[in-house]
């Protein structure tokens, strides 16, 4: 399957992807040393730098996954939570992104704070806009230590699946729902990640330990690579939450019922 990434930061959902066995295609991401990062890893991937300059028709029905965390920071309630006023809102940028390209399915990531953003608005907005464009959606609530991370981090994930592509979707929502939430502490995640997650930095200064960012990267000093290293985890996806969703859909993309149970 063929996998791109909207606001890729250093690349967790490619990392999910990469797990999966999909190709990375495509990633687009503004900063310039979160680029580095994931030309250092994809670099055969093809690279975009402001999504909002960015046409995405080329890629029209070749990509079979498009993921994107579109910026948490006008709903985070760590910010100043101007929400749609802020100019960092940029779901408009990602929608139009899935519009272009048609993939058959979207997942796309926020922070908890999107949920009761004006009493909903903005969550069911997306979820509105993207059945708009011809998709069922399907939310869910998943926090990182649901995969044994050290922390909570909440997060809002969006499924959607294309309409009309001849799989039954509506009876599958629970079981789908029964797949994401079911751990795998044997499986994959555990063989690729250290399971007990003791080289994960947690503590002051976040980048001991083996953080695994490419500190070879030429022309980055060790306080930049620190404190951009820093920004770059305070915005990126725990890979192992989109994988376990990668596999719900590739289990139900190739018709693997039995898989559900």
């Amino acid at each position: 399957m063929n996998h791109g990434s909207l606001f890729s930061g250093i690349g967790g959902f490619d990392l999910a992807a990469q797990w999966m066995g999909w190709a990375n295609v495509f990633h687009c991401e503004f900063n310039p040393w979160c680029r580095r990062v994931l030309h250092h890893y994809w670099p055969n991937a093809k690279a975009y730098a402001d999504i909002k300059e960015t046409d995405f028709t080329s890629w029209r029905g070749a990509v079979d996954v498009l993921s994107g965390g579109f910026p948490c920071q006008p709903y985070s309630t760590a910010g100043k939570r101007l929400g749609k006023e802020d100019d960092r809102h940029l779901w408009p940028e990602m929608l139009r992104a899935v519009r272009e390209i048609a993939p058959s399915w979207v997942v796309g990531e926020n922070v908890r704070g999107l949920v009761g953003w004006n009493g909903g608005l903005v969550f069911d907005e997306v979820q509105s806009d993207l059945e708009a464009a011809g998709y069922e959606v399907l939310p869910f609530l998943l926090p990182a230590v649901g995969v044994d991370a050290p922390h909570r981090r909440y997060r809002i994930w969006f499924v959607a699946h294309a309409s009309g592509e001849g799989l039954p979707r509506r009876e599958q929502h629970a079981a789908f729902e029964q797949r994401v939430n079911q751990p795998e502490p044997h499986g994959p995640v555990t063989q690729l990640h250290p399971g007990d997650w003791s080289s994960w930095p947690t503590e002051s200064p976040v980048c001991g330990g083996d953080d695994g960012l490419p500190r070879e990267l030429d022309g980055a000093t060790f306080s930049s690579w620190r404190n951009e290293s820093i920004k770059a985890y305070g915005n990126a996806v725990v890979p192992q939450v989109p994988y376990i969703i990668f596999k719900a859909i590739e289990a139900l993309q190739g018709g693997c019922q039995e898989n559900f149970i």
